[in-house]
């Protein structure tokens, strides 16, 4: 064999042994370490997921609590301001039936002691006076409001021309209403309006009606009758209680 060709193949041989030689022991320790550093960062990364999840747990819970705190407050807060809504409409309904308590007794002290006005003539029969003011201390003295009733209507039949006759229908009419019977008093009531213009009943006669109408939801005819009783007797007691009625509805 030539010299160059075993020159060449010893080369060769050579190269080959430093091909497959191993690697350093130092590289491979550095990348073992590399791949400890690793799992210790995911394990810290895991540790630190984790607190957080615990954490966001609390926060989580911690505003559940404070959202069912806030809503029972907020339902509490409802409830009291819904019975002071419901008190007030108590006492607003219970001052009305003050003020129109107050009113009816005034009007009524006016009719017991026959303290008629001017436009008010006084019969000149003693048992036409007699009955009507027997009748009317029952209603104003006795407070027997069921035996006024008969006493008032056989006073109607016993003296039909009386002068009394619009203040008995009138008071028939309070009557009926405090026994809740709107229908007998609307039929007293109506008789002051049609049928005595001159009467000093047919403004009250005239609040009461519209009051009755009211009631039954008609507010056509209540405010039609509050209004004729505004513009026909506007200085009356009876106009001013009609004009704040009519502001209410």
């Amino acid at each position: 064999m030539k010299p160059k060709y075993i020159l060449a193949a010893i080369m060769m041989s050579g190269s080959t042994h430093v091909w497959a030689a191993p690697a350093p022991v130092s590289e491979a320790a550095n990348s073992t370490q590399t791949i400890e550093q690793r799992l210790a960062q995911l394990e810290s990364m895991m540790k630190t997921r984790n607190l957080l999840q615990v954490e966001l747990q609390q926060q989580l819970n911690l505003l559940q609590d404070e959202v069912s705190q806030v809503r029972g407050v907020t339902e509490e807060q409802s409830y009291k301001l819904e019975k002071v809504l419901q008190r007030q409409r108590e006492l607003y309904q219970e001052i009305e039936n003050r003020v129109s308590k107050v009113y009816e007794q005034s009007s009524a002290t006016a009719s017991s002691e026959v303290a008629i006005d001017s436009s008010q003539a006084i019969s000149s029969d003693l048992s036409e006076n007699e009955a009507y003011d027997r009748a009317v201390a029952l209603i104003m003295k006795d407070k027997r409001y069921d035996a006024a009733i008969p006493e008032l209507q056989n006073f109607l039949i016993a003296f039909p021309n009386s002068v009394y006759m619009p203040n008995a229908h009138y008071w028939l009419g309070q009557l009926f209403s405090i026994k809740n019977n709107d229908a007998q008093a609307r039929i007293h009531f109506q008789d002051v309006v049609s049928n005595y213009p001159n009467s000093n009943k047919r403004p009250d006669a005239l609040l009461k009606l519209g009051i009755i109408f009211q009631k039954e939801n008609n507010f056509e005819k209540a405010k039609e009758l509050l209004n004729t009783l505004i513009k026909e007797y506007p200085s009356t007691t009876a106009a001013k209680l009609a004009t704040e009625r009519l502001g209410k509805m």
